[in-house]
């Protein structure tokens, strides 16, 4: 008796259909969480600004309004064109051209400064960086 092993055409077709399935469910998976990366190193560098934007008004009351009158130098990354300090103490992060995914080239990401009632600064996140891609901290 000589028995046949191995898998019919059949079953082949449904293994390459059961992968190409998972294939298309997890490449977009896949790129919506890159991109999440990506803004997150805009986050981190944009939050950098914060300090120097806290102490100039601490010591004066007044936001500064650029990166000189912060002492702030700036920052870039991988994915990070730059970060400046803008009007009203403004920190803008803004995604490169070459590095970032086209979903984010040339978005922002920005953290606006308010005094509170007690006199610290409360910051509030916005920009042009789609809201699906930002971190929770920032909806």
């Amino acid at each position: 008796m000589n028995a046949q092993k191995g898998f019919t055409l059949i079953e082949l077709m449904i293994v390459v259909a059961i992968v190409g399935i998972l294939a298309a469910v997890a490449l977009p998976a896949y790129q919506n969480y890159t991109i999440r990366a990506q803004v997150t190193e805009l986050m981190s560098l944009a939050d950098g600004a914060k300090v120097p934007v806290t102490e100039v008004y601490q010591s004066s009351g007044a936001l500064p309004a650029s990166n000189t009158a912060a002492n702030y130098t700036g920052a870039t990354g991988k994915y990070t064109a730059s970060v400046a300090v803008g009007t009203d103490g403004v920190v803008t992060a803004t995604a490169n051209e070459t590095n970032a995914n086209t979903a984010i080239q040339k978005k922002t990401i920005t953290l606006t400064p308010a005094a509170s009632a007690t006199g610290t600064l409360v910051w509030t996140c916005g920009g042009t960086v789609d809201a699906q891609y930002r971190p929770t901290s920032c909806k």
